[in-house]
């Protein structure tokens, strides 16, 4: 496995909520995903004083934040409007060798900031509602 950039690591939403094309969310700057899961603990008298987990249980989720500059793309503007109506969307995220994960995202939080002398930012936090899979 080769080093990949992150540059090529890309946030993408349904276009109007359709799962079978995506935008890119334009002017991010960081992009991060993270891969959760609930352990179910079914250690017992013979487990010898090691924990035992239950393999396939709990509930697992993903959650991506990223962080950017906000350009006013179409894509950020179905970000805003998900998060004002706390719907959830298709979301696509892609990397350089070409691997892509998808599932439907709740925008959990939405921040913009902008400094006097600065560009206007934003950062988001999104988490997963249903199954995420290659794609």
């Amino acid at each position: 496995m080769s080093a990949q950039k992150g540059s090529a690591f890309l946030l993408k939403i349904g276009a109007d909520g359709d799962a079978s094309e995506y935008r890119t969310v334009a002017g991010l700057r960081t992009t991060q995903l993270s891969i959760s899961g609930d352990a179910v603990v079914v250690t017992h008298k013979q487990s010898g004083g090691w924990r035992d987990l239950l393999s396939g249980a709990g509930s697992r989720h993903v959650s991506v934040s990223a962080a950017g500059i906000f350009l006013g793309s179409e894509a950020e503007g179905a970000i805003r409007a998900h998060a004002l109506a706390g719907t959830v969307a298709p979301y696509e995220l892609s990397f350089e060798d070409g691997e892509k994960l998808r599932g439907q995202f709740l925008v959990q939080r939405l921040d913009y900031a902008g400094d006097f002398n600065g560009e206007r930012n934003y950062t988001l936090q999104l988490e997963s509602s249903g199954a995420v899979v290659p794609a």
